[in-house]
């Protein structure tokens, strides 16, 4: 699924299969140096952050979709400056 800001790939993940997620929100904008992806499954369990990697006009991982109905995503940088969608954080379904 493409946001303005973030992507992933495949757009709707079976449970088990890898994510590609590339982000350019306001933190890329802004000439962040490093990012992570603070990620969870089914309302954030399991959360945890991992680092991404700048590719090409976005930082760029990959992770397993392991919940049984969605990922939830937001970012940070190495200042600890948060992207969280306002609030509502990055929300994509599982198969």
């Amino acid at each position: 699924m493409h946001h303005d800001r973030v992507e992933i790939m495949p757009d709707t993940p079976k449970r088990g299969q890898e994510v590609d997620i590339h982000y350019k929100g306001i933190l890329y904008q802004n000439g962040a140096d490093s990012m992570w992806v603070h990620y969870g499954f089914d309302g954030w369990n399991n959360a945890t952050d991992l680092q991404m990697q700048r590719q090409g006009n976005s930082f760029y991982c990959k992770i397993k979709a392991e919940g049984r109905k969605d990922i939830n995503l937001s970012f940070k940088d190495s200042a600890n400056h948060w992207d969280n969608n306002g609030g509502l954080n990055w929300n994509f379904n599982i198969k």
